[in-house]
Formats: structure tokens, C-alpha cells, sequence
């Protein structure tokens, strides 16, 4: 579709839901292939979600093996929803109807790739950190929203206009995609230290036995980027509502530590130590985990894993789509990841890291 017949499909669609003569505001972009124009028609406000079909690489089939995923790309080895708009449309639903404040879907074209959004406003948690409102507080409610995903039920599927999407499983093949990203980015192409075949092996034996330890809870919605920027306060609302959720079409099915790691150990803002070791035990209290230190060991083990991926996607972002400021975040990614690596659980992979990357303990330090 060239951009004019985009521009007129869009139009088109915002004709059909009543919103064709409001005022456009493009909102900044962020690391996806989204793009969100806020709309203002007289008093009321609501939000644009533009994604083209064809921007990303195919997404997971349901039934695929992990062969039939590498040939189709990393969304499907990963299991992204790339910009399959049922996967976020179907959520928002399934969230709302369960009383949590995702954006209500107004309007949808499926086919072209417009959602017209419920807007939630601007008081993302990060800009009123710190100061405006108590931390502590604003992250015990965050904590308290996963609590309550953790212990809510989902469908195998989510729907939307008569198509489907499906909650698949966080697995193994998925999580080592993801940390491979570090050697591929951040080692090979920030550092200038490409791996051997033996080293990439023993990295992945590894990894494979540390994600052993994520099959000894019971499984949950995760969200994968449950952060202080894609939450909203909203005041108005009561009990979880009163957090808004932003960005979660990418969800699947796996270990509930995954977003409390994304929340407390955050790639763009200090969570201290003595806000964060009391977060982690209200989830687990309000979780209902009954093995706390098991709990403890698949939070190292998947903070590890994704401050690593964060290492690697922060370096593709600017190498390949030249998004130098991300590379201002990695010092603290890198401290996030080798404090992770003290867990006794992780031994061997801080044995493999102080001997095939220590430049990642360099970049912890600046």
C-alpha cells in the first residue's frame, strides 16, 4: 500500500467512527513499528493506532516447531505479535472485561491496521517519578495489578472481529532467542568480540538448564513490558484499574517473575534496593506463591535473561535503526544483569560471563 492510499484508508476509518474531523497530534515514536496520533475532536480526546500489516516479519504459528519458527524470522522465534493488531485489540478486551484499565477499543480496522483507542491520558508513572507522587505507593499498586493478573484466568485465545489470537506459551525457544541477542549485538557488534561455536554452545547448555527452574510454578499472563513508561496513573479509577496498561500485545503464557523483573528492574529509571526487595515480597504474598526461594531463583534467572536481551536490543536499536540514545541506557542494564548473575542459581553463567564477556562488567561501571 503506497503512503497516499494508506493516508486514505486511515481517513476512511476515522470518517466511519465519527472522528474525521478531529485535530491530529503524532505522539513521539517509540522502539516498535507503531505509530500513535492523538486525536482531538472539541472536548474529547482518543488515540490512533496506526500499524501496517507488512512492517514486521511473520508472526508464530500456533502449531510451529522451533525449525519452522527460525525460517520465518525472529518474531516467530520469539513469539512476538509483530504488528498484528487481533493480538492487541483481543487483549485489551480480555483485560477490560477483568476490571483492569487497558484502553478501550472504539473503533477497529483489522485488515488496514487502525485501532481507535480509549485515550488514558499522559501521566505515564515515569513522569511523575520522582516528586509528584509518592514511589512507593505507585509501585505497590503496579505490584498489586500483576498480583492480580497472576491469579486471574485467560483463554487459550483472545478475539476480535472475528479473527483470533493465540496465548501461547513463554518457552525455552522463545527465552533463548531473546538472550542470544546479547552475543549478537552487544558482544559482536558493540564490544567487537565475536564467540566461537564452543562458547555459543556452553552459553545456550546453560541457559537451558537455568530455565529448567521456571517450570516449578504455575504459569500466568505475562505482559513482557511492564515498566514505569507504559503504565498510567488514573486516580479516578478504584483498586487495579486506578493503573493503566499500555503495551501488551506481545503477552504469553509463563513465569510470573518475568514482569516484576520488567518493573523493578528497569531499563530507564533507578528502582533502589530497598524499594525493590519489599515490592518482590508483597507479589509474592499477594501471588499466592507458596516457594518463595524458588520464586527467587526464576526472578534471577529471568531478569538475567532479559537484561541481557535488553543489552542486545538496545544496541540493534542504535546500530541498525540509529537510535543512538539508546546506548545511554546500557550502563545500567549492564548493572541490572551481572547483579543478577550473584544468585546462586546462575553460577554458571557468571563463571561463562567473567570469562567469555567481562566487557559487560566494564560497561556496569561507568
Amino acid at each position: 500500500m503506497t503512503k497516499s492510499d494508506r493516508n486514505a484508508a486511515m481517513t476512511a476509518f476515522l470518517d466511519a467512527a465519527g472522528w474525521g474531523d478531529a485535530e491530529h497530534q503524532p505522539l513521539p515514536g517509540d522502539a516498535s513499528t507503531r505509530r500513535y496520533v492523538r486525536l482531538v475532536k472539541g472536548a474529547e480526546m482518543a488515540m490512533l493506532m496506526d500499524a501496517p500489516a507488512s512492517a514486521e516479519a511473520p508472526v508464530c504459528p500456533p502449531d510451529a516447531d522451533p525449525d519452522k519458527r527460525a525460517a520465518l524470522g525472529y518474531n516467530a522465534v520469539a513469539r512476538l505479535a509483530g504488528s498484528n493488531l487481533v493480538a492487541f485489540a483481543g487483549l485489551a478486551d480480555a483485560l477490560c472485561e477483568r476490571g483492569f484499565s487497558a484502553p478501550t477499543i472504539l473503533a477497529s480496522d483489522i485488515e488496514h491496521g487502525f485501532l481507535l483507542l480509549e485515550d488514558l491520558g499522559d501521566d505515564l508513572i515515569a513522569r511523575l517519578l520522582p516528586g509528584t507522587l509518592h514511589e512507593g505507593t505507585l509501585y505497590a499498586k503496579a505490584v498489586d495489578v500483576l498480583a492480580a493478573i497472576y491469579r486471574s484466568s485467560f483463554p487459550a485465545s483472545v478475539e476480535r472481529d472475528g479473527q483470533s489470537w493465540p496465548l501461547l506459551r513463554y518457552d525455552a525457544t522463545a527465552l533463548m532467542a531473546e538472550a542470544d541477542l546479547f552475543l549478537d549485538w552487544f558482544m559482536d557488534k558493540h564490544v567487537g568480540a565475536g564467540l566461537d561455536a564452543a562458547a555459543r554452545d556452553d552459553w545456550r547448555s546453560i541457559w537451558a538448564r537455568a530455565f529448567e527452574r521456571l517450570d516449578h510454578c504455575a504459569p500466568g499472563l505475562v505482559l513482557r513490558d511492564f515498566h514505569a513508561e507504559n503504565l498510567i496513573y488514573l486516580p479516578e479509577r478504584d483498586g487495579e484499574a486506578e493503573i493503566g496498561l499500555l503495551d501488551f500485545q506481545d503477552a504469553l503464557i509463563g513465569h510470573p517473575a518475568y514482569d516484576l523483573v520488567s518493573l523493578l528492574e528497569d531499563a530507564r529509571r533507578n528502582v533502589e534496593r530497598k524499594l525493590a526487595v519489599p515490592l518482590k515480597a508483597r507479589f509474592v504474598a499477594q501471588a499466592g506463591i507458596e516457594d518463595a526461594a524458588g520464586f527467587d531463583a526464576a526472578y534471577a534467572v529471568l531478569g538475567a535473561q532479559r537484561n541481557a536481551k535488553i543489552l542486545g536490543i538496545f544496541v540493534r536499536l542504535a546500530m541498525r535503526d540509529g537510535k543512538q540514545r539508546y546506548l545511554d541506557l546500557l550502563p545500567r542494564v549492564a548493572r541490572h544483569f551481572v547483579a543478577d548473575l550473584q544468585h546462586p542459581a546462575l553460577m554458571p553463567l557468571h563463571m561463562w560471563v567473567k570469562s567469555h564477556a567481562p566487557q559487560v562488567f566494564a560497561e556496569a561501571h561507568k
